[in-house]
């Protein structure tokens, strides 16, 4: 079993940034695939970024490139997501997952283990 809780949400204005944080506890945070997907109100859960167990390699929704960081540190079982050039269309609870598969996947119910989410609010 995995508890993730995630961290870092609020309201900021258009252009600004956050940092999300995601600090798991449990099993071997290392053997974990780990992601962030978001949720807006009435819209599907969404594929955000990855990051592969070593941290070696990362994968971003075409939406988000350029603006969004993910990285972890295993050491801290932790993995971040860094947000810059927000935009009003990034508003939705953005939630950690965990995948304990060995294939990068970008669909929802392929990961083993969710946070509880937390808010992101984008002002134009």
């Amino acid at each position: 079993q995995v508890q993730l809780v995630e961290s870092g949400g609020g309201l900021v204005q258009a252009g600004g940034s956050l940092r999300l944080s995601c600090v798991a506890s449990g099993r071997t945070f290392s053997n974990y695939a780990m992601a962030w997907f978001r949720q807006a109100p009435g819209k599907e859960r969404d594929f955000v970024a990855s990051i592969t167990r070593s941290g070696g390699a990362t994968w971003y929704e075409d939406s988000v490139k350029g603006r969004f960081t993910i990285s972890r540190d295993n050491a801290r079982k932790s993995v971040y997501l860094q947000m810059n050039s927000l935009k009003p269309q990034d508003t939705a609870v953005y939630y950690c997952a965990a995948d304990s598969g060995l294939l990068h996947q970008t669909t929802p119910r392929m990961y083993d283990y969710w946070g509880q989410g937390t808010q992101v609010t984008v002002s134009s």
